[in-house]
C-alpha cells in the first residue's frame, strides 16, 4: 500500500473526508480547507476512483461528492452504491445546479445538498453535525 495511503494510530482518530468531484480546482480548494481544518482528505475525480478507495480497505467518514459526474455513474448512484455497501459513512451531496440538488435531498441525511460554489465553512459544519450524531 503507498505510503499516503497507509492508516496510522492517529489517522484512525481522525475523521476522514473523501471527497469526489471532477472538477480539479474545485477539489483540491475544499480537500486543502478540510485539511487545514484538521480532516484526513482523500480525493477521486468520480464515482470509479471513490469505489477503488472503499475497495482499499480505507476507513471513511464522510464522502461529499458533487451530482454532475463524467462517466457511467452519477454523484447520486454514488451515494447510492455508499449507503448500500457503507451504511455508516455519511454521504454530503452538493450540485452546481440548484433543481439537482433539490432531487437529490432523499439520500443525504445531512439535510439539503450543498449548492457550489461551495461556503467552505458551511461544509464544515455539515460535517461536524454529521460526526456529532
Amino acid at each position: 500500500m503507498p505510503a499516503s495511503l497507509a492508516t496510522t494510530a492517529q489517522d484512525r482518530t481522525t475523521p476522514t473526508v473523501l471527497v469526489v468531484d471532477d472538477e480539479v480546482l474545485v477539489r483540491l480548494v475544499i480537500a486543502d480547507y478540510l485539511r487545514d481544518c484538521g480532516y484526513r482528505v482523500f480525493e477521486a475525480g468520480g464515482p470509479e476512483e471513490a469505489v477503488s478507495v472503499f475497495a482499499a480497505g480505507l476507513k471513511i467518514d464522510v464522502v461529499l461528492t458533487d451530482l454532475e459526474l463524467p462517466g457511467r455513474s452519477s454523484g447520486l448512484e454514488l451515494a447510492r452504491w455508499i449507503r448500500k455497501r457503507h451504511p455508516d459513512v455519511k454521504v454530503i451531496l452538493s450540485s452546481g445546479l440548484y433543481s439537482a440538488a433539490e432531487l437529490a435531498g432523499e439520500l443525504c441525511e445531512a439535510g439539503p445538498p450543498i449548492v457550489k460554489p461551495y461556503d467552505s465553512a458551511a461544509v464544515v459544519q455539515r460535517i461536524r453535525g454529521l460526526m456529532a450524531n
